[in-house]
């Protein structure tokens, strides 16, 4: 757990009107309340930690609208054609750790602490428990009302090429480099078989395997994920250390171990294996830091691009619904 200071971190205004202790007046407890319900949710069951990070990331990763902002809490809203409604949300969890920290901060200080802003705080914290870095989060997002799920069909995708991925990054403001570190995020947490096992026995339909996954490992695939076995099946996404926040991920990728198509290919292109590369070196520590304070800053980036702030949007009294 490395907490980060750099001069980005501790601008007070960052991106808008976000910025580093937006309820330091207004809900001084409030980040201490959202970690809480962090800390017992990641107790029980540490894999909430990737799930929650998704959950940011999807919800930054939406369609933007005159009616729908980045990173305005608008995955959490249910309904039968809401954003967590769309099958690119698929497997999307944590949920109920967001509501019990809302419940929380509403009876300490009604009606003052978004829904988004806790999304974007329980991110930094998941990261944070699972040994990686911690951040000044800028706060002082606030809530969109509405929530559609044909929003949600940019997002990124685990067969995208790495073309398709370029593009989606680049339409929220985020370059190769930006890329490659959230990708990152992969180190922790799991995925199922039926998202890759199309790599393993049919590859493009040719009846053969991804060449670009390594001998050794396809055969552990292939045993994790059998022919016609149950594509429901969670295996890491980091085979080496799914539940620690480290480099290792990038180092699968480059030895030709990345779990996902879309994961892999980010060693096909030069531009983004050079920044593979580099995190993936072999000076212990000295990578490990630069991931740690690169990631840090991705996410700052990634989460304070064209969000709702000052009047815009409303602070939800209950996350999954609009007031």
């Amino acid at each position: 757990m490395i907490a980060l200071v750099a001069s980005w971190s501790s601008t007070a205004v960052v991106h808008g009107q976000l910025k580093n202790g937006f309820y330091s007046s207004s809900c001084p407890k409030a980040e201490a309340i959202v970690r809480s319900a962090v800390e017992s949710a990641f107790k029980d069951d540490p894999s909430i930690a990737p799930g929650l990070l998704r959950l940011h990331f999807h919800d930054c990763f939406v369609q933007v609208t005159n009616r729908i902002s980045f990173c305005d809490g608008s995955v959490l809203i249910s309904g039968s054609n809401a954003e967590r409604s769309a099958p690119q949300n698929l497997g999307i969890r944590g949920f109920e750790v967001i509501d019990a920290a809302k419940a929380q901060l509403e009876a300490s200080c009604p009606g003052v602490v978004s829904c988004a802003d806790i999304l974007a705080l329980a991110a930094r914290d998941s990261v944070d428990l699972s040994n990686g870095p911690s951040w000044a989060v800028p706060t002082g997002r606030r809530d969109g009302r509405v929530s559609s799920a044909s929003q949600a069909a940019v997002l990124p995708s685990p067969l995208d090429s790495i073309a398709a991925q370029r593009q989606k990054f680049a339409a929220k403001g985020l370059d190769d480099h930006d890329l490659v570190t959230l990708a990152g995020a992969h180190t922790i947490g799991q995925t199922e078989c039926r998202f890759m096992s199309y790599r393993l026995y049919n590859f493009t339909a040719t009846g053969n395997a991804d060449p670009t996954i390594s001998q050794s490992f396809l055969a552990q695939l292939q045993t994790l994920c059998p022919r016609n076995g149950n594509g429901l099946k969670k295996i890491p996404l980091d085979r080496d250390s799914h539940g620690n926040f480290d480099t290792s991920f990038f180092k699968n990728v480059k030895a030709g171990n990345g779990v996902l198509e879309s994961d892999q290919r980010l060693w096909d292109d030069a531009n983004t294996r050079r920044i593979v590369e580099n995190y993936a070196g072999t000076i212990r520590g000295l990578f490990g830091f630069r991931f740690d304070f690169e990631f840090s800053k991705a996410m700052i980036k990634m989460s304070g691009v064209e969000v709702k702030t000052g009047r815009d949007g409303e602070i939800r009294k209950v996350c999954s619904r609009a007031n």
